[in-house]
């Protein structure tokens, strides 16, 4: 188990951020008897896909439906790889999205420098 600053550490995500994702629903911790919020390590893994989906331009409540679908026990695995299969191809527009925008400002770049390259 991991204590709250582990996790931030480990993640590079604060503290407060961790305790944002848990309210959130994102991921879950246990108390212990004195009340430190004690993370099973698995959560390490769930911050990571956070952040990351975060960085690519996801907002935080698209990231609780990927959540979700990731820990749904009522759903079959049919449906779970569909939902999945969806967020891929979400993930899948904003790589063509950023590759256009790369694009464009690489054109910009050789206008306004012509003799670079």
């Amino acid at each position: 188990m991991l204590k709250i600053g582990d996790l931030a550490q480990r993640t590079g995500v604060s503290a407060d951020a961790l305790r944002l994702y848990e309210r959130r629903g994102l991921i879950r911790s246990e108390r212990m008897a004195n009340g430190y919020r004690v993370f099973d390590p698995e959560m390490e893994r769930l911050v990571k896909l956070i952040r990351l989906g975060q960085s690519i331009g996801f907002t935080l409540r698209e990231m609780e439906h990927v959540m979700a679908t990731l820990s749904s026990r009522d759903l079959s695995a049919a449906q779970t790889a569909t939902l999945i299969q969806d967020r891929i191809d979400a993930v899948d527009v904003k790589l063509a999205e950023l590759t256009e925008l790369r694009r464009l400002l690489v054109d910009l770049q050789d206008q306004a420098c012509p003799l670079r390259g």
